[in-house]
């Protein structure tokens, strides 16, 4: 695990959650707290984080929804041993396992971490969606692991989460506004029943984010839900974008 001298202890979700991360590279922002909030889970029920880096979507989502079961997949063994630790810190150890792994690793690998082929009734994922051939990339190795891919990483991130999710699961995602003609496209390889909820950093700008949620098998068709709005004109945090970033309520896809 990273010393303690190149990591930070922050906390998160107005104290909910308290995390060790590297002081440089990725750091954990609004999207994985987004990703949590936009999860549903029960409580008895597996949910695999890909990517999970800290920890910080996949804790979020344990300490929301009690007695849910959740496995943190993470390929650097340092973000992986922090996450580990992040864990315990906040008293999750006892639900809350890790695994070393690469996403595109073989399924009897999945299998021996536990996860194994229809195992998870919910995944989600923050993705690295920059594609380095066109966008620029952080120079920062961390940072740009973290947020660059090559252009089929979509493609196994989700050809993964397929496979470990059970008939009927739902499969949670975050990405790009201006990527989700890729989503879609993927999306059509065994989910259905996709749902789009744009992210917009104040009222008169586009989107800069989409959450994506997906369902294994399923035939609906697609549908675009009223998005969320972080800022209001003035710059300060909407009253939605409070409760779900620091409150830790769940974002709705639906209207009560």
């Amino acid at each position: 695990m990273a010393a303690d001298g190149e990591t930070t202890l922050d906390a998160v979700l107005d104290g909910r959650l308290t995390l060790r991360q590297p002081k440089r590279g990725h750091r954990v922002g609004h999207d994985a707290i987004l990703l949590a909030a936009a999860t549903e889970a029960k409580p008895g029920e597996l949910a695999v984080e890909l990517g999970a880096g800290v920890g910080a979507a996949g804790l979020a989502l344990a300490r929301r929804v009690a007695g849910l079961k959740v496995t943190l997949v993470e390929l650097d063994a340092v973000l992986a041993a922090l996450a580990q630790d992040n864990a315990a810190r906040n008293e999750l150890a006892g639900r809350v396992q890790v695994a070393v792994l690469d996403v595109a690793a073989p399924d009897a690998e999945f299998a021996n971490a536990g996860i194994g082929p229809g195992s998870a009734a919910c995944v989600l994922m923050n993705p690295p969606f920059n594609d380095p051939a066109r966008q620029n990339v952080s120079p920062d190795p961390q940072r740009r692991f973290a947020h660059a891919g090559p252009a089929d990483t979509l493609s196994r991130w989700m050809g993964r989460a397929a496979s470990l999710l059970a008939s009927s699961g739902t499969l949670t995602l975050i990405w790009r506004a201006d990527g989700l003609d890729g989503v879609l496209a993927v999306a059509r390889a065994g989910f259905g029943g996709v749902a789009v909820l744009p992210i917009y950093p104040r009222p008169d700008a586009a989107a800069i984010r989409i959450l994506v949620r997906a369902i294994k098998g399923s035939r609906a068709p697609l549908a675009v839900m009223p998005g969320l709005t972080l800022n209001d004109s003035r710059g300060r945090p909407t009253g939605e974008a409070e409760a779900i970033l620091r409150g830790g309520a769940l974002l709705r896809w639906r209207p009560d």
